[in-house]
């Protein structure tokens, strides 16, 4: 009885794929992933119950999808249209669910009621494949001997669980890569390095972005000098700035700021789609400090995206109205699937021509930064703060980006950790107040002082990049100041050890979900 789909061959020979992605032209990767997404689509239009009656509800012939062109008409699905209107056995390859073999992830459950999603040995050999590309690319594993602590949380979420599968696979095609699995203990991550780092002739971290830099702070408190390890970094789960990749490479001793980090785009629902290459933490890097540059590749924005490159035959993404949306073979197949997040896709050769139209060249700026070999002939994915993690205040919207961006002023590096959670709500009077809780470093005292400037940091940034919050901040000035609650470091009403931060919420009654 067949219980997995037709899958495209996944290429095993990884060292000769990182070659033909630099040879190859990207539109031979683009019509690749076209031929994976209406054969995928076909696929599910005949084995997929759920599929199948969400077509014919929705007036959708499968025969008459022939061409791209046409697939683009197919009606998006998403968790609310799709996953939770049919049961777990129709979503799945003709109707069956238990009598297959997978490993089951959950949703953290912070936009909504948790879900779970199952995967095959298929998605944790694409996970692989991506890691063995990058780690050879950016971390050079086939010439140095490597230690990857994987510090991504254990247990039911996908992070911690499929890094490790995917390393160890790695590890298993000959290279001199071991992993340790600590998952967020801070202190048995600082003590991997430390007694195990120097056998190795780098140590490479993969962790979410703010336990990472707590990790960064706690070795230099515990008097460990990371320039001896070599490190690199690889974050996943949420984006961040690039004042962060600048604290991290300052304080961790990164050797350079477009190999040494990587940040994945990933999802429960799908696995980890795409990721940073040198070429885009150079051109986001770029986008930041250029504002010319950044209007033509992102638009108009105040927020600052996440921008990877993605291997279509395993990914195949379209941007649909400002939204991102990905077809793929997961444990649940998705075909045109929103994933909710907002942003959209760029081809190199777009990038190249945005680049010319503000009076620059691509391959020649990259030569300059010494990374020129390091680029693969393959599109670009962005995507921006998902816009139900903002909150609401005086009828602005608020996202943690923008608050975090002021958080990591230089002045505040020795005070506290970055993280914290904003709250919007009503007080007794029925007056929207934002309150902003904010975590302190080890052995740092709260005071009225730091609160008065971390409050003065946080409108400062606010009126410099909320056109929103300028526009009622003029009327109100005072009753638009955020309340600044500082917490000290670990403290459970907001900065649990369980997994990634919640940046927000929506009120005082709903702290970890």
């Amino acid at each position: 009885m067949r219980l997995s789909a037709r899958q495209p061959r996944l290429k095993r020979d990884v060292p000769k794929l990182q070659k033909s992605l630099k040879r190859r032209r990207e539109s031979y990767w683009q019509k690749q992933g076209e031929k994976m997404a209406l054969d995928l689509f076909q696929q599910m239009s005949r084995r997929v119950p759920a599929y199948k009656d969400f077509l014919k509800k929705h007036k959708v012939d499968p025969s008459k999808i022939k061409t791209i062109e046409d697939f683009k008409n197919v009606p998006l699905i998403d968790k609310d249209n799709y996953l939770r209107k049919y049961s777990r056995q129709d979503l799945c390859w003709d109707g069956k669910f238990a009598k297959n073999q997978w490993v089951i992830s959950t949703t953290s459950g912070s936009t909504g009621e948790p879900f779970y999603f199952p995967r095959t040995a298929k998605q944790d050999e694409q996970y692989a494949i991506t890691a063995e590309l990058y780690l050879r690319e950016n971390f050079r594993i086939h010439e140095k001997s490597t230690l990857y602590i994987n510090a991504f949380a254990m247990g039911a979420w996908i992070g911690g669980l499929f890094t490790y599968e995917a390393v160890k696979r790695v590890a298993d095609r000959g290279y001199a890569l071991s992993v340790i699995n600590p998952g967020i203990n801070k202190s048995e991550v600082i003590n991997s390095v430390r007694k195990l780092g120097p056998d190795f002739d780098q140590v490479i971290i993969g962790c979410y972005p703010p336990i990472l830099k707590d990790i960064i702070d706690l070795g230099i408190q515990e008097g460990l000098d990371w320039q001896k390890y070599n490190l690199g970094l690889v974050f996943s789960a949420e984006g961040f700035g690039e004042e962060f990749r600048d604290y991290i490479i300052k304080y961790g001793k990164l050797a350079n700021p477009y190999t040494s980090t990587l940040n994945h785009y990933g999802t429960v629902d799908l696995g980890t789609m795409s990721h940073e290459t040198p070429a885009s933490v150079f051109i986001r890097r770029e986008a930041v400090n250029n504002a010319e540059l950044f209007a033509a590749l992102f638009g108009e924005t105040r927020k600052q995206p996440t921008l990877t490159q993605y291997f279509p035959e395993m990914f195949f993404f379209e941007e649909v109205d400002g939204g991102v949306v990905c077809s793929a073979y997961s444990g649940l197949p998705l075909v045109r699937y929103n994933l909710k997040d907002n942003g959209g896709v760029l081809s190199l050769k777009e990038v190249r021509q945005i680049y010319q139209q503000v009076g620059l060249d691509l391959s020649t700026e990259l030569k300059r930064a010494g990374i020129d070999k390091t680029l693969w002939n393959l599109p670009f994915v962005y995507l921006y703060e998902r816009s139900d993690f903002s909150v609401t205040f005086s009828g602005a919207q608020i996202y943690p980006e923008e608050i975090r961006r002021a958080l990591h002023e230089r002045v505040l590096e020795d005070k506290i950790t970055g993280r914290f959670t904003m709250v919007s709500d009503y007080d007794k009077n029925m007056r929207n107040f934002l309150e902003i809780n904010v975590e302190l470093k080890r052995g740092v005292e709260p005071s009225k002082e730091l609160s008065k400037n971390i409050m003065s940091l946080v409108v400062e940034r606010l009126l410099a990049e909320n056109s929103e919050y300028r526009s009622s901040y003029s009327e109100s000035k005072a009753k638009l100041h955020p309340k600044i609650v500082l917490w000290p470091h670990g403290h459970p009403n907001y900065f649990h050890e369980k997994g990634k931060q919640l940046w927000s919420q929506k009120n005082k009654r709903a702290r970890w979900q």
